[in-house]
Parts: structure tokens; C-alpha cells; sequence
């Protein structure tokens, strides 16, 4: 028990409330200490038990005879108004009700806030599990994606890859890639570093030289401005750019070529 409800219970205040000696704001400190603490509603309940008992234990009923006489002595024409006299069991058991509903009422609202705060904890603690979520995939994704750079980069790097510069001619001045062909492991990537607008309807492809024919190798964007690999072919003789409808071509317009290179 606090220090602070120890104060109260010694002062005077509780016992005062129960013979209706208290005013308007002693009589809302009591009850608000009623409806808060428990040891001040057991405190309470038992000097309202101690005083109910002590009221019927001590009641003397008043002869009948003192009531005669007294209307004897009063002028017959006097009139004599009853009065109903409260009981103080009533006026007890009317204020514990007004107790028992504020202490009810603070119930509720303490519950309600508890449950708020809950549900608040609660979708909280969800957002830090999405978020954590969320960042073990970043974090896996970047790993995946670190990984593909580096086996890039020791591509590039090793002594048998041959790096060859696209330019484009006049058709496409801007135009510029970077091959990097392995023979030994048999791979093939390109850097797209500019290529020219296009209308909607037109596209860049990439084709190896071989053997007389021209073999796809794909369709290059401006979205592909970053290392990627492309098919490798044996023997190629060279690559040549074109332009080609949109979604590419099955055979390459050579009328269209923009760039080309010869890898022998």
C-alpha cells in the first residue's frame, strides 16, 4: 500500500462521507479514491458494515405513550404533518450504488483502453516483423545480386576474354556497345552504353555473322544499359547491329545495319 492511500485512510475523509458530513469536492475525492484503489473499497465496505451494525444494535424504539402525550399537549388545531425520515441504511446503500456504478464506469474505460493499446501493440509489432520481412529479401536480393557482378567482373577480367568496342555509323552516331567474348568458356556478354531513340514501332537487334548467315542474338533497349550476357557463337565471324521492327526479326535487314565489327 502506498504512501498516498495511507494518507487518506488515516485522515477522516472516509468515515465523514459515510454520515453525509462531506462536501460537494471531499465527497468526489472520496469516491474517485473508492473507485481506484481497492484497499479504500475494502476500508469502505467494512466501516459501512461496522456502521449498519452498530445503527441496529443501538436503536431504541420510543414508547408509545411519549408520542400521546405529545399530541395531547399540541392545540387540536394544529395541523401535524408527517415526515418520512430517510433511513441512513438507504442513503448508504444509494451512495454505494453511485460508487459501484462510477467504479464500474472506470472499469470499462480502463479495459477499453487496455484493449486499444493492445490491438496498437499488436499491429506495431506486425509492422516490424513485414519490415524485418522485407529487409531479409533486400538483403538477399542484393546478395544475389552482388554475386552476379563479381562472377561478371572475374568474366571480364580473365586474361582469355576479348573486348571488342561497337561504334555506330552514320545512321547512328551515338550509338555505342561493349562485347566481351570468352572462346576457352564459351561465353558472350554486351554492355549497352547509348543507343539512339527510335519511333515506337522499331527496335535494335544484335546479330552474330556465321557462316554466310546471320544468327539472333537478341533485341537491345535502352533499359539493357548494363552488363548482360548474350548467346555465344562458335566460330562467329563478327556482329552487326540493325534496325528491325518492333519484337525484332527472324532474318536481320542488312539494308538496316548501324553497327558492325569483325571478331577474326
Amino acid at each position: 500500500m502506498n504512501a498516498k492511500i495511507i494518507t487518506f485512510l488515516n485522515s477522516d475523509l472516509l468515515e465523514n462521507y459515510l454520515l453525509g458530513h462531506t462536501n460537494s469536492k471531499e465527497t468526489e475525492l472520496v469516491e474517485m479514491y473508492i473507485s481506484k484503489y481497492p484497499e479504500v473499497q475494502d476500508a469502505y465496505n467494512t466501516l459501512q458494515f461496522n456502521l449498519e451494525v452498530v445503527s441496529k444494535t443501538q436503536a431504541v424504539e420510543a414508547p408509545k405513550q411519549i408520542l400521546n402525550a405529545v399530541l395531547n399537549e399540541l392545540d387540536q388545531d394544529t395541523p401535524v404533518i408527517p415526515l418520512k425520515k430517510e433511513s441512513t441504511n438507504h442513503k448508504i446503500w444509494h451512495k454505494l450504488t453511485i460508487a459501484a456504478s462510477i467504479a464500474a464506469l472506470f472499469f470499462a474505460a480502463y479495459s477499453f483502453s487496455l484493449y486499444t493499446q493492445k490491438q496498437k501493440l499488436s499491429e506495431e509489432n506486425q509492422v516490424v516483423v513485414d519490415e524485418i520481412f522485407d529487409l531479409r529479401n533486400d538483403i538477399a536480393k542484393n546478395n544475389e545480386m552482388l554475386d552476379s557482378v563479381m562472377r561478371q567482373l572475374l568474366k571480364l577480367n580473365n586474361p582469355e576474354t576479348e573486348k571488342y568496342i561497337i561504334n555506330g555509323n552514320e545512321r547512328a552516331k551515338n550509338l555505342k556497345t561493349i562485347a566481351y567474348i570468352n572462346p576457352k568458356e564459351k561465353t558472350s556478354m554486351i554492355d549497352v552504353v547509348s543507343l539512339p531513340k527510335l519511333p515506337e514501332e522499331q527496335c535494335y537487334q544484335i546479330w552474330a555473322e556465321l557462316q554466310g548467315k546471320m544468327v539472333s542474338l537478341g533485341v537491345l533497349s535502352e533499359s539493357d544499359r548494363k552488363l548482360k550476357s548474350i548467346p555465344y557463337t562458335e566460330d562467329a565471324l563478327g556482329l552487326n547491329i540493325t534496325i528491325e521492327r518492333k519484337g525484332g526479326n527472324t532474318m536481320a535487314s542488312m539494308e538496316n545495319s548501324v553497327a558492325e565489327i569483325n571478331l577474326q
